[in-house]
């Protein structure tokens, strides 16, 4: 057999375990889809879940899942992207470094349930912060912060070197160079890097249910005051997540339209994620357009 045949069927080969890769995967949220959105309604968007009656929704649930996803990119973003200046621009080539890359490369391959536990063991636990949004949104943040650095670490190594080169030629700094030549070349890298990450801490579970815990206390929309204990605001308060929802439910749900909540839930949560990907991608490119006044 000769070189082409072999590059040929070695094409095929690979084309078709894609081909397989992708058709389960529409083959997945085809079912989810279609099982889930005849039981989506403005009700079931915004009303609060039952315990044991029909008829509930997960409004509370979605607003937490939003909340807890705010709050973890706003602690974990601007670390990570100062991490990845660091490491590219400013760290020295020497074993702490090495080390330094080694340890986030095996802390973003950690089990999120392994994350949970040490949540909840030094958040709940020892620093008495309770099931808790902000000990959910730490632990996420132990849990996103490694993908996210590498990420943003590799989008700005991306760069061409002749523009970095070009812009000390033009008498810019380190930083003038960073912020005004290489972040606007490496933007929709480091927005793709965030939306992997938001998509894993808004469909993450295992971490949420040992931190956030899996209650859902009752809101009151019409207090914004963070310190009220009704406030959807509080990010002291227990809060039960769209998946550690659809989880429960599938695990110990006794409402009789227990099945019909899990789907609808379900395909909110899909239908979000998609959403979420294609605007952050639109809106990203659309910034890099303008900054870089491409057309």
């Amino acid at each position: 057999m000769n070189a082409k045949r072999i590059d040929k069927l070695a094409t095929a080969v690979i084309s078709l375990l894609v081909g397989v890769v992708v058709l389960i995967l529409l083959s997945l949220i085809g079912y989810i889809l279609v099982t889930g959105l005849p039981h989506i309604s403005w009700h079931f968007l915004t009303s609060p879940s039952q315990a044991f009656l029909k008829g509930g929704g997960i409004g509370d649930q979605l607003f937490n899942s939003f909340y807890l996803l705010v709050l973890t990119l706003v602690i974990s973003f601007p670390i990570a992207l100062g991490a990845g200046i660091y490491l590219f621009e400013y760290a020295p080539k020497n074993w702490v470094t090495n080390t330094i890359r080694v340890a986030i490369e095996v802390l973003s391959s950690l089990p999120s349930v392994v994350v949970g536990l040490f949540g909840f063991l030094l958040f709940v636990v020892e620093f008495k912060l309770g099931f808790s949004i902000l000990s959910g949104a730490i632990a996420l943040t132990f849990f996103n912060l490694p993908l996210l650095t590498r990420s943003i670490e590799n989008s700005l190594t991306a760069v061409p070197k002749l523009q970095r080169e070009a812009g000390l030629a033009l008498g810019f700094s380190r930083w003038q160079t960073i912020l005004g030549v290489i972040f606007p070349e490496a933007l929709p890298g480091i927005l793709t890097a965030v939306i992997l990450s938001a998509g894993r801490i808004f469909g993450e579970a295992a971490a949420l249910i040992y931190t956030a815990g899996q209650s859902a206390p009752i809101l009151n929309f019409a207090n914004w005051n963070p310190f009220s204990p009704t406030s959807p605001l509080n990010p002291m308060r227990p809060a039960e997540t769209l998946a550690v929802h659809i989880w429960k439910i599938n695990s110990e749900g006794i409402m009789p339209d227990a099945s019909a909540v899990s789907a609808g839930a379900s395909a909110v949560l899909i239908v979000v994620v998609l959403l979420f990907n294609f605007s952050a991608r639109w809106l990203g490119n659309r910034i890099y357009r303008k900054i870089t006044a491409s057309k």
